[in-house]
């Protein structure tokens, strides 16, 4: 796999959810990413061939309660350039593997740390979860319909996007800085705080007094007749987002329905307008409304399943989502003309690796597969 970032050596401490992500992302763009598992009662992890998170990646599985095996994972990170480890705060660093204990083999490698309530603050130590840290930021408040609860998003806008990707961004900038210092730097990825960031424009129209602090009830949350959901007579989804006038103008001549295009933003319409696209879109079936939207600038998609997106023509012929052999699987993002992304790199199998990238790094494997210390998948 080449990328922006071959020769780059990324060691991930195994954990799950956004760390494995931005590990993914980094495996995506070049690097090369070791793996660290522990063992299983079986010895071997088990793993899943659709376990995109882990592909492109090289596995070592080991023991991090033997000495020994701390050990290892230093000599893999002294020729390392990033660390990733998504534990709660201090629990690298009673395992031997904090900051300073890596800084001491390897001083210019940077230590990527991904948690939910990040390194300090009273919720540091805390368990929790994608849904709980973008509850205390307001997100979670803003997503739903007016007289509804607040809808959960999945963990997308949370552990991967305020999580993962604020991860990979700070692991980039830092990696800039250490290779003109030559001293790597903690990177303090908090998903309250990426979560938060992502906010920005929300808060920029908030506090302009053009965003009101209620669900449902804004110009992006749903509430408005041409930037919502309706359902088709054959209960699929149609996707509207048709904000601008003259978008808005093409998308209701070509529903057919009667709503004054000079009308769009008077609220006071809104209700009525609603009712008449609602019973325009409940005409059709999804396929005939594409087949209607399909080449024109109205602003009008079709709300297709995860199984269903990767026949989407602009998704296939991207690449966004591929299948191969019966699983689907994402296409890299971003793409790189000069180096062409592959998503067909497999998940390499839970200690693969564990004897060859031991030796490579100077460690006696042998002796640490004799003493179950390490694990050859």
């Amino acid at each position: 796999m080449s990328g922006p970032l071959t020769g780059t050596t990324v060691v991930e401490l195994a954990g799950i959810g956004p760390g494995p992500f931005a590990a993914m992302l980094l495996a995506d763009l070049g690097a090369e990413v070791v793996r660290v598992e522990r063992p299983s009662r079986g010895g071997v992890p088990s793993a899943s061939p659709a376990d995109a998170l882990n592909r492109g990646k090289r596995s070592v599985v080991l023991d991090l309660k033997d000495p020994a095996a701390v050990e290892a994972v230093l000599a893999l990170c002294a020729d390392a350039d990033v660390l990733i480890e998504g534990n709660r705060p201090g629990v690298t660093e009673r395992l031997g593997l904090g900051p300073e204990d890596v800084w001491a083999r390897n001083p210019r490698l940077v230590y990527g740390r991904m948690t939910g309530w990040g390194q300090d603050g009273p919720l540091a130590s805390r368990a929790g979860h994608d849904i709980g840290y973008i509850a205390v930021t307001g997100a979670l408040h803003a997503i739903g319909e007016h007289d509804g609860p607040p809808q959960v998003p999945l963990n997308l806008l949370g552990d991967f996007g305020g999580g993962s990707t604020y991860l990979v961004v700070g692991v980039l900038a830092a990696l800039l800085e250490a290779r003109g210092t030559g001293h790597g730097q903690v990177v303090d990825a908090a998903i309250v705080d990426g979560t938060s960031h992502l906010l920005a424009a929300i808060h920029t129209l908030l506090g302009s007094g053009r965003w009101r602090d209620e669900r449902g009830v804004n110009l992006l949350d749903g509430s408005t007749p041409y930037y919502a959901v309706y359902a088709t007579s054959d209960g699929g989804h149609m996707a509207v987002g048709a904000i601008e006038a003259k978008f808005y103008a093409q998308f209701v001549e070509l529903l057919g329905a009667d709503a004054d295009p000079a009308l769009q933003n008077d609220r006071s319409t809104w209700p009525e307008t609603r009712e008449r696209v609602s019973a325009a879109f409940a005409t059709r079936t999804r396929a005939e409304w594409t087949a209607v939207f399909s080449d024109t600038d109205a602003c009008v998609a079709p709300v297709l399943s995860l199984t269903e997106a990767a026949s989407h023509p602009h998704v296939a012929a991207r690449g966004s989502i591929v299948e191969r052999d019966g699983l689907l699987r994402p296409g890299p993002a971003p793409r790189f003309p000069s180096h062409p992304g592959d998503a067909d790199r497999p998940a390499y199998a839970p200690g693969a690796d564990t004897r060859a990238l031991l030796t490579a790094a100077g460690v006696d494997a042998e002796a640490l597969l004799s003493a179950g210390a390490a694990v050859q998948g």
